[in-house]
């Protein structure tokens, strides 16, 4: 290739870059406004009317899902809903639905998939939402739990918290 069309290739780079680079940030979304845009593909229940709460445990966490307003009893069925049918999948090692929103290389999914035989998985219905707890005695299987936990909150951002 002559040095000139080499010239030009790097031309036609550097533009594409201060392009991007110059892009207004209204037209690129945060890796948490994805997650909320996308949540509907796995979640039934409206993000914008929810919020996910992570507690970090000894023996594992809870994870609980309410609604961000009383009175909200259709939202209120949908995470009951959601979270059941979440906790017999988790505690069958099928984690799809987080990979399908967070994608496959979450922090701690591989090994909660692994562990799952260690790992005793409940729901509990809530008057305001649900919640799902994770137990085991196998430490590597709490680190996984508090990772995978960590990484929601990140992800979901203002639609998170801890507990």
């Amino acid at each position: 290739m002559s040095a000139l069309n080499r010239l030009g290739v790097w031309s036609a780079l550097a533009s594409s870059v201060m392009l991007l680079a110059c892009a207004p940030l209204s037209a690129q979304t945060t890796r948490q406004e994805d997650i909320h845009q996308h949540a509907h593909d796995v979640m039934p229940f409206d993000m914008s009317k929810t919020v996910h709460i992570f507690k970090m445990t000894e023996h594992g966490g809870v994870q609980r899902v309410v609604t961000r307003e009383a009175g909200t009893n259709d939202e209120v069925a949908l995470i009951q809903q959601h979270l059941m049918h979440e906790a017999a999948r988790f505690q069958k090692g099928n984690y799809s639905d987080p990979e399908t929103l967070h994608g496959t290389d979450m922090p701690g999914i591989k090994e909660l998939q692994e562990g799952a035989s260690r790992i005793t998985i409940s729901y509990t219905a809530l008057p305001d939402g649900a919640e799902i707890a994770f137990e085991t005695t196998d430490l590597h299987l709490v680190t996984a739990v508090h990772r995978w936990f960590g990484a929601q909150l990140s992800e979901h951002g203002a639609d998170a918290r801890t507990e």
